[in-house]
């Protein structure tokens, strides 16, 4: 027995040894079938070198001899193409002449005119480039010969335009670049056909050069001939609607000069004019005849084949993959048997593009049987859930820290549902949303959502748990309206304030609300044009369970005005060239605003409370009055806490102008109060006004898609005893 266990420990000892050598050996192989990886990678590795260094040296191989405005960077730059051609498939005479044709090519675009540029191949394999760069030759006066209907002043700026546009506004002595005046030259003959100058002829530029070669003066000569305007529109075919009506949608067209461009236009004016009333067949031809002008003016011959009336009829779905094509189905069945309107399919597109569902929607119109219009939608669905996160900072909250999670394809039905948590320094929030829409394949947009959230102000902390419902619909593209539905649980803590001064501490609040909202701005992010006006009323009752009673209303109106003047390019003012650039004052803009809020107790005189403290308005800080802090202007404690009030009013009026890029300066002014009570908030002109506040100040903006960064300093120019003489304020989003 013991001769067997001394076995087999032995045959145990050499079985775990042979392990150890299997594993060593593999080890070993493994190490040594590296070796060859490893000394192939270092061989790449010093080829590739071995390539630059090539590279280097066939590029140091090209020479340039007699340069003297420019240095041998910027050569090289202008003919890296060249270069990278040479140095990549060898040098030739043809690749030689290459290179030394567009570097003489660089210097006439300089105003080197008479350079001389000369390539010399040595050796097979270096290439030198002798440049004779001779006088740089400006250009001088621009002399317009048979101008008459148009300034001489405009007509330079269309000469100089190409090559203004490589150097800045500044500059006086622009370099002769006979291709630049050839192009303006051409820019002359648009501009007059443009202008009804139809047989206008702009003859080639003639140069004279001083005496020293340095200055060219250059002569157009213009043959400006008749200026052409509109005569009568005769019309032909079943117009429908009568040739006056179709004479109204092209007043602007017609009451412009002649042009073949403005005659193009026609067309496609009344073509949009009848699709949009259902006939999606329409066929317009225009055609002016300048030989049968009589005074200048032009007749033109409109024939219109209407076709038939188109109605809507149903649609077809591809390429869902998640989202049910009941979704997009049911968009359009309220059209079903409707007049068809391409405007109606647009408004509808573009809502379904501001979901966030697709990547892109392709919806084509398709002619069935009957004079029917079958809509067919293809969709390329974007990625429904997301999530996100966020970090901010505020004058007021401090640090801001946040993650939402979103998805907005909820089982397939298109509803959205985003949960949100924030941090700031101040407090947290956190909120649930859930989103339809389409209430019950409505026109209502329906929301619900849940909260709960801490802050810390000055004189008081609160928690508040509830819920909010919102039910609202578009009654046109500019105004909405909607009832909204509360239930607010809101507990009072840490008061420093006074307590008599305070109110309930805990209380609930149920209340019914409505909104409205008229909106004319262009942009509900970044505003720049339009004006909008909001309003929200909401009553909170014992009736609808509150332990308080009151009636509160808040008003808003904000206007845009933008100094740069609102026009549209037609085809004439494009062929002419680019559109031209906004100067500093018309990229600047005012904006102007005002609000007003009220709260009233409904409790009656017997069992009077005071509106709790939360519930109260308060003025002063980054988007009221901005020479207060936070909450600051209007009524304070003892202490110096603000208490808030019951009536309040803002007005605010800032001018913006550009600095640099997306970078913009302001001057603003504001005006604002807060009254304690709201039993006469207008009681006396005189102490309307002593209670007015104010502020004068600048700041920075920072543009981007979803609204500015701001840094504002507003200044009290008339401080009181307890008011600060300014303040700072940095955030995100519009003022007003």
């Amino acid at each position: 027995m013991k001769f067997l266990s001394t076995i087999r420990r032995r045959a145990a000892g050499l079985a775990i040894a042979a392990v150890f050598v299997c594993a060593a050996t593999s080890l070993l192989a493994q190490s040594t079938s590296d070796v060859p990886a490893v000394q192939e990678k270092d061989r790449q590795k010093k080829a590739v070198a071995k390539q630059q260094e090539n590279e280097a040296q066939r590029s140091a191989a090209i020479e340039f001899r007699g340069n003297r405005a420019f240095d041998e960077k910027a050569l090289r730059s202008q003919l890296k193409e060249q270069i990278a051609t040479i140095n990549q498939y060898g040098l030739t005479a043809a690749r030689a002449d290459d290179a030394a044709f567009f570097l003489s090519l660089f210097y006439r675009k300089h105003g080197y005119a008479k350079v001389d540029v000369r390539y010399t191949v040595e050796g097979g394999d270096r290439l030198r480039l002798d440049i004779d760069e001779g006088p740089l030759i400006t250009l001088g006066m621009i002399n317009f010969v048979g101008n008459q209907h148009q300034p001489a002043d405009k007509l330079y700026d269309y000469v100089v335009g190409p090559t203004r546009e490589r150097y800045s506004q500044m500059k006086s002595d622009l370099p002769f670049v006979a291709s630049d005046v050839q192009e303006g030259t051409d820019l002359v003959g648009r501009l007059y056909a443009a202008e009804g100058f139809i047989n206008a002829k702009i003859e080639p530029p003639i140069y004279h050069y001083t005496g020293d070669g340095a200055q060219v003066a250059v002569t157009v000569p213009i043959t400006e001939g008749r200026q052409y305007f509109f005569g009568a529109i005769n019309f032909s075919g079943d117009t429908i609607y009568g040739p006056e009506a179709l004479t109204g949608q092209l007043v602007d067209l017609v009451n412009a000069p002649y042009t073949d461009n403005r005659v193009a236009d026609i067309p496609r004016r009344l073509q949009t004019y009848f699709k949009s009333r259902g006939y999606y067949d329409v066929k317009v031809e225009a055609v002016g005849a300048p030989d049968a002008a009589q005074g200048g003016r032009v007749p033109v011959s409109v024939t219109v084949h209407p076709g038939p009336l188109y109605h809507f009829d149903g649609v077809t779905v591809t390429g869902l993959q998640r989202l049910r094509t009941s979704y997009l189905e049911r968009r359009f069945s309220k059209f079903r048997g409707k007049v068809y309107s391409p405007e109606v399919v647009e408004e509808r597109f573009r809502e379904l593009m501001r979901t966030g569902l697709f990547n892109t929607l392709q919806i084509k119109p398709t002619p069935i049987g009957g004079n029917l219009l079958r809509l067919d939608i293809t969709a390329d669905e974007a990625k429904s859930k997301e999530v996100g996160f966020s970090l901010g900072y505020g004058s007021y909250v401090g640090a801001i820290v946040g993650a939402s999670y979103r998805d907005r394809d909820l089982f397939g039905y298109g509803r959205p549902l985003t949960t949100s948590a924030e941090w700031n320094q101040r407090g947290y929030k956190g909120e649930i949303l859930w989103e339809d829409p389409y209430f019950f394949d409505t026109d209502f947009d329906f929301k619900a959502r849940l909260s709960a959230l801490t802050f810390d102000f000055d004189g008081y902390s609160k928690f508040e748990l509830g819920g909010r419902v919102d039910l609202s619909r578009k009654f046109s593209k500019f105004y909405t309206a909607g009832v909204v539905i509360s239930e607010r649980r809101v507990s009072i803590s840490d008061v420093g304030i006074e307590p008599q001064l305070v109110g309930d501490r805990k209380y609930y609040v149920s209340s019914l609300g409505f909104t409205q909202s008229l909106d004319l701005r262009d942009s509900k992010t970044v505003p720049t044009r339009g004006w909008i006006f909001d309003n929200t009323v909401d009553l909170a009752t014992s009736a609808f369970g509150s332990d308080i009673d009151f009636i509160r209303s808040t008003a808003r109106v904000s206007y845009y005005i933008p100094f740069a003047p609102k026009t549209e390019l037609t085809p004439d003012t494009t062929s002419i060239g680019t559109a031209p650039k906004l100067s500093w004052f018309q990229r600047s803009s005012v904006a102007v605003g005002a609000r007003v809020g009220i709260i009233h107790s409904l409790q009656s005189e017997t069992n009077a409370a005071e509106i709790p403290i939360d519930e109260r308005f308060f003025n002063g800080g980054s988007t009221t009055v901005r020479s207060f802090g936070e909450r600051d202007l209007g009524p304070h404690d003892k202490h110096g806490f603000p208490i808030g009030g019951e009536f309040f009013t803002v007005f605010n009026a800032e001018y913006t102008f550009p600095i640099y890029g997306e970078l913009e300066g302001a001057v603003f002014f504001d005006a604002g109060n807060l009254l304690p009570s709201s039993e006469n908030p207008f009681e006396g002109f005189d102490a309307g006004l002593q209670n007015m506040r104010y502020a004068i100040g600048a700041g920075l903006r920072y543009k981007l898609p979803i609204g500015p960064i701001r840094l504002d300093y507003g200044v009290n120019p008339d401080p009181r005893e307890d008011e600060d003489f300014g303040a700072f304020h940095f955030s995100f989003g519009f003022a007003f």
